[in-house]
């Protein structure tokens, strides 16, 4: 797995920005604003589509003549005359809405296919087969055939009932700039941009935290942070009373769809938050959290460590851990400790949520050979204003999930951080490095539309306050950069007469 091709989810995308688009034209938008896309994937949720299955509406029951446990059925498919179905099901009755699988239809069983064809059962012909859950893919059931809602539209198609999407995985190369990227919300951020610009109507959107509140004070863990230094942010929050179990399945789809394999479902969610807002996570065990408390230092050198994978390491006296009152539990941004991480025997759950200084996790990362999708984020400097946020929204999937209490205050230990950049913006400027006069209002909408806050406005340019989650946009050509991809650099006319001096 290459972290700088990250697989992004296109229906999951749309939960963050409204389009109409096509995976396939979502591809050539990000390709254009330097989001280059190496290839979409079509994927079934369900192998098949539920092609060929519709809703049928059992009109008839009969006993079958030659068997005690089969009916003749006379199911209308919405397609004129009835269709007769000899079914097995015990369940099987007249009035029923069912799901039937019409003639030529393919249905699978792991790797086998099925196809149903005319048949006779016990000398009576059959034209179609009125199916069980786990015969289609829908449940795991087999008690007997699915009865559906009496008000389903007969000869709806099984793909419609069930709301089968076509899913599509959109590769996408991150650039080393662009930190801001490696999320589906910031992906979506970057979209968004790009369809106000050209004319789509559109809004961007995540979750609130309104529901985030705390239960008790019943754990409550201290947090101290010794080196400052590369650790300028350190948050967390604990969950009592956790069922640690698989995760449900839409959780678990959306991990495996981008190709990440659920665990747990305490896991999976800080898997899920990283993915959906970039912002890296991790869980601990709060009853292995010895002294109450979490210490964020470095240790002497050749401190032995051992991580999850029961690989032994020794820490330089440069490499940050999270540590107990007694010992380390984590590479701080790289890596989790054998025992001190979530098991099936978890029941009290203490959530990270940290900056850790880029350069502190990159030399860590090297000097024990690890590289994870959390070291590839801090590396490259996420939002160090997004630390909340997503310990909010972590906390809230734990509860709906896992169940338990939130029970302690954040603990949010902090130093003052850059909270945006300043850029004077002259428009002159922007037209000489782009080669084209750009209209004013155009500018403004860009820039706006990327979050950038216009603070001063005169008639030569502007004075801008660029988000700190864009570590690359610092200076008025970073601005520049950013407008251009934007507004598109083939809207840029290339001279039709080539200028030469010779000396």
């Amino acid at each position: 797995y290459n972290p700088f091709e990250m697989n992004i989810s296109y229906n999951w995308l749309k939960e963050y920005v409204d389009f109409d688009l096509t995976a396939q034209e979502v591809a050539v938008a990000l390709t254009s604003i330097g989001l280059e896309v190496g290839g979409v994937e079509e994927v079934q949720t369900i192998k098949g589509g539920l092609a060929g299955l519709v809703v049928g509406h059992v009109l008839t029951c009969e006993a079958h003549p030659n068997s005690d446990h089969m009916h003749v059925c006379s199911v209308d498919l919405g397609q004129g005359e009835p269709t007769q179905i000899v079914c097995g099901a015990a369940n099987v009755a007249a009035g029923q809405k069912v799901i039937v699988a019409t003639l030529g239809t393919k249905l699978y069983d792991g790797d086998s296919e099925f196809t149903i064809k005319r048949s006779k059962l016990r000398g009576v012909e059959s034209n179609g087969m009125i199916c069980a859950e786990d015969e289609i893919g829908v449940g795991a059931s087999h008690e007997g055939i699915i009865v559906l809602p009496e008000d389903t539209p007969v000869g709806l198609p099984a793909a419609t009932y069930y709301n089968i999407k076509s899913e599509y995985v959109i590769e996408v190369d991150i650039t080393p700039n662009r930190a801001d990227a490696c999320s589906h919300y910031g992906v979506a951020r970057d979209l968004y941009a790009w369809l106000v610009r050209n004319g789509y109507k559109t809004s961007l959107h995540r979750p609130d935290c309104d529901a985030f509140v705390v239960d008790n004070h019943d754990l409550d863990i201290a947090v101290e942070v010794e080196n400052t230094e590369a650790c300028p942010r350190y948050c967390a929050v604990t969950i009592k009373g956790c069922e640690v179990k698989e995760s449900p399945e839409w959780l678990q789809n959306k991990l495996n769809l981008i190709g990440v394999r659920p665990i747990n479902n305490i896991v999976d969610i800080t898997n899920y938050i990283m993915f959906a807002y970039g912002q890296p996570l991790h869980c601990f065990d709060a009853d292995m959290v010895e002294g109450g408390k979490v210490v964020v230092k470095t240790m002497p050198e050749g401190t032995s460590f051992v991580t999850l994978d029961g690989v032994e390491h020794k820490l330089s006296d440069r490499d940050l851990a999270i540590c107990n009152a007694n010992e380390p539990m984590c590479i701080a941004g790289v890596f989790g400790g054998k025992g001190s991480g979530t098991y099936d025997t978890t029941t009290n759950v203490l959530l990270e949520s940290a900056y850790f200084h880029p350069t502190w996790v990159r030399k860590s990362a090297r000097r024990h050979g690890l590289n994870t999708d959390a070291s590839f984020r801090f590396e490259r400097g996420i939002d160090p204003n997004g630390q909340i946020y997503a310990l909010k929204q972590a906390a809230l999937l734990v509860k709906e999930l896992a169940g338990g209490t939130i029970a302690m205050d954040i603990k949010d230990v902090a130093q003052p951080m850059t909270q945006s950049f300043t850029v004077d913006l002259d428009y002159d400027y922007v037209h000489d490095l782009i080669g084209k006069t750009i209209p004013v209002e155009v500018i403004k909408e860009i820039v706006t539309s990327l979050e950038m806050k216009i603070v001063e406005e005169t008639a030569t340019g502007l004075k801008l306050e660029v988000p700190a989650y864009r570590v690359d946009v610092q200076r008025a050509c970073d601005v520049v950069e950013d407008i251009l991809r934007i507004y598109g650099y083939n809207n840029v006319e290339i001279p039709t007469a080539v200028k030469s001096s010779l000396t």
